[in-house]
């Protein structure tokens, strides 16, 4: 509460936290780039076998040769993992004549692929097609398990070294490995170095959302949240537009890579978060930017009113316990946090496997790619004015709830639809991946605004670690490919039903300060319980009352 003071008498919501929300969203935006693109350096063309050398075949026969070759029937379905043994066998087989499949074997001079959408992918590049496919989608999950360590990892270390330490340092790895991952000749080189980016990107994600959310006066949270999901949509079109763009896997993963060289030069004039500072007993920095605040936000002399000593007298209590050593079994030792890190869990892991389960494949919604990529992130950006509204005035916990609830309703529904009705599955499926987005942006919120400060990055990180590892799943359900293509949408529709009324059992934050320790969190639901029980007490009492007048 008195760091909350603190933040309004410099000037609230002032230049300082506009300009520092701006410059970390940006690489928000970009980091969702990465986790969608797959979509496009990993996208399947048409393809079929490389013919071979045809010098002795007249113009005739050539045309015959590559009309057979590359079409299986009268749908002109082309084959794309067998030809026939000769070419003798070829030309000696007519269209109207059945095909001996003893004649057929596998693709043995290599592929050749349509560059009509994409110049080249990593599917073109390392042939990943046929009985080799799998690897496509191996590739994808091995970035999603560095995801998983990442958010693992570096939540914990942001709350022992700071955020700004790992942010920048992620920032540095994510520019390296992603510029890195565009030129290496091999496909396990590649994988590595996505590895890299994946770890990278949870660092990025958890602490930029804590340092907004701890510049930030509670009047000002919601929409900084919101600003914060409003990203990761523009993200999505971004990358839409930069694919159409550039249409070689290389040079597009470069180009969402070397961005971030930049956001490392300037994070080093970001400064760490005040809270946390003081929190961990370092004052005297915590004055520092907090003046720099004050100066930018054109509150100078209330600025110079503050003192180390000032903010440590405030603070004084929350420092006593935050010095004990923390780890992530805090999240679950204590009684409401046991409960609130349970409900969470179920939370992010659902929302994260449902939304990254329909985000993966784009290709089965009927629609141009671009335009696809390009839908979904716009539809996202609509929805979130409405998570915006219902967060500011009903609350966070209705939100969540509701937004779980109708994206499970809205995928079950895709999953029933025939497919034959093109138009009312994507409609379906864009609606619950609307759905999906708000949810995950209301718990990024709605999580920082839960745990307290002391272990709030291991809070975030532990999350985000079961939100990466609901996208891994949804990644490695995704080999099962077409043996599974009725059950998943099932089960990225059942899930967020189920989440969501576990989220029902998490406390409102709305109108409230963060909580800094554990003990706030542990007194607030004590408080919300006897509240509870007087109100059930009241009503035992008037029931009484009404008998005894009845009487």
């Amino acid at each position: 509460m008195a760091f909350n003071d603190v933040l309004e008498s410099l000037g609230g919501v002032g230049c300082f936290q506009i300009l520092h929300t701006i410059l970390l969203l940006i690489p928000v935006a970009m980091l969702s780039c990465h986790n969608l693109l797959q979509n496009f350096t990993g996208a399947v063309p048409e393809h079929h076998c490389k013919l071979p050398s045809m010098n002795v075949l007249n113009n005739e026969n050539q045309t015959h040769l590559i009309k057979q070759l590359t079409s299986l029937d009268q749908d002109q379905k082309p084959w794309r993992c067998v030809q026939f043994q000769k070419v003798r066998d070829l030309l000696l087989t007519s269209t109207s004549k059945p095909i001996n499949v003893k004649n057929m074997e596998y693709c043995k001079e290599g592929w050749k692929y349509d560059q009509s959408t994409f110049s080249s992918t990593i599917v073109t590049e390392w042939n990943l097609v046929c009985n080799q496919i799998p690897w496509r989608q191996v590739a994808r999950s091995i970035y999603m398990t560095g995801v998983l360590l990442g958010a693992l990892v570096f939540g914990t270390l942001a709350d022992k070294l700071g955020r700004m330490e790992i942010l920048t340092w992620s920032y540095l790895q994510m520019g390296i490995a992603g510029s890195c991952a565009a030129f290496l000749p091999t496909y396990d080189g590649y994988c590595a170095f996505r590895f890299l980016c994946g770890v990278a990107s949870s660092a990025i994600s958890v602490n930029s959302i804590s340092l907004i959310l701890e510049w930030m006066p509670k009047r000002g949270r919601t929409l900084a949240g919101n600003f914060f999901g409003f990203s990761y949509s523009v993200g999505q079109i971004v990358l839409a537009s930069m694919a159409y763009i550039i249409r070689d896997w290389r040079w597009l993963q470069f180009a969402v890579s070397a961005p971030f060289l930049i956001f490392f030069i300037y994070s080093w004039w970001l400064p760490e978060s005040a809270r946390w500072l003081i929190l961990r007993g370092d004052p005297h920095k915590a004055l520092k930017h907090l003046r720099h605040a004050a100066r930018i936000n054109g509150r100078w002399a209330e600025g110079e009113k503050l003192t180390a000593e000032m903010l440590c007298s405030e603070m004084q209590k929350d420092i006593l316990i935050i010095r004990a050593s923390h780890s992530v079994f805090d999240l679950v030792r204590t009684p409401a946090m046991r409960r609130m890190s349970l409900c969470l869990v179920l939370v992010w892991f659902s929302s994260n496997f449902a939304y990254y389960g329909l985000s993966m494949d784009l290709k089965n919604f009927g629609l141009n790619i671009f335009l696809a990529q390009a839908l979904f992130g716009g539809v996202e950006m609509m929805a979130k004015v409405i998570v915006m509204l219902v967060m500011t005035f009903v609350g966070r916990r209705v939100m969540q709830f509701m937004s779980l609830f109708l994206a499970g309703v809205m995928v079950l529904s895709y999953s029933f639809t025939p497919q034959e009705m093109q138009m009312v599955c994507t409609v379906l499926a864009v609606t619950g991946k609307a759905f999906l987005a708000c949810s995950i942006t209301c718990m990024y919120l709605y999580t920082g605004e839960l745990y307290p400060t002391e272990i709030r990055q291991t809070g975030m990180g532990f999350s985000a670690m079961n939100a990466r590892l609901g996208s891994a799943v949804a990644s490695v359900l995704h080999l099962t490919g077409d043996f599974s293509a009725t059950i998943l949408p099932m089960l990225f529709g059942i899930t967020p039903i189920i989440a969501g009324f576990f989220s029902c059992f998490l406390l409102e934050t709305k109108d409230f300060s963060l909580p800094d320790t554990i003990n706030e969190v542990e007194h607030r639901h004590k408080d919300i319980s006897f509240e509870a029980e007087d109100i059930e007490n009241e009503k035992w009492i008037d029931n009484v009352n009404l008998k005894e007048i009845s009487l």
